[in-house]
């Protein structure tokens, strides 16, 4: 089992879980609506524990997952990273990339920053070979992320964890391979 590492950005931090301590910001993020518009419900702390616990566990199977983003004086922001995708559809097995940012720290480039960054673990280090991403179509923000990511639409496809009849039942659902990745990155 491959350590976990600890990646810096020019603003953000990327880390491996600090347990109980993350709880309380990752409620934070958690709990709130408008930082959970585009998700099923917000959680309650129960679930949110929860959750960050099941993350923090899967981090240490394969040295990366979601890692706790973080800025200098600020604490934890959000998380970001990569993760397997943990249901069946027509594109898996696959690597997911993610996001989750509190709300007032949104719209300042640091969702972008934490996601190139591991996406050049993945492709580095991590040796993966391709990355998808999704997101119901109302959700801009994140679908115009990936597309600055480099990510290419493949299709759209209805999520399984998502209940028939929910507005957002159908997903976008991105991805980038590696020769895509380098490619971007040589062309900048």
């Amino acid at each position: 089992m491959p350590d976990p590492v600890t990646l810096h950005g020019p603003r953000v931090t990327l880390r491996p879980w600090r347990l109980p301590d993350d709880l309380d910001p990752l409620f934070t993020i958690n709990g709130d609506p408008e930082a959970m518009r585009f998700f099923l419900n917000t959680h309650d702390r129960s679930e949110s524990d929860a959750w960050g616990r099941r993350i923090a566990a899967a981090f240490g199977d394969r040295g990366y997952g979601f890692w706790v983003v973080e800025l200098p004086a600020e604490g934890m922001v959000g998380v970001v990273g990569l993760q397997p995708v943990f249901f069946d559809a027509s594109f898996t097995p696959a690597t997911e990339i993610g996001w989750r940012i509190g709300t007032r720290f949104q719209r300042r480039g640091l969702a972008e920053e934490a996601a190139r960054i591991a996406l050049a673990h993945g492709f580095g280090p991590a040796g993966l070979d391709r990355v998808v991403a999704f997101t119901p179509p109302a959700n801009e923000p994140s679908w115009r992320l990936m597309e600055k990511l480099g990510m290419r639409r493949v299709t759209t496809f209805e999520h399984p964890r998502v209940p028939p009849g929910h507005p957002y039942r159908q997903h976008l659902l991105y991805e980038i391979a590696r020769a895509g990745w380098i490619d971007g990155r040589l062309r900048a």
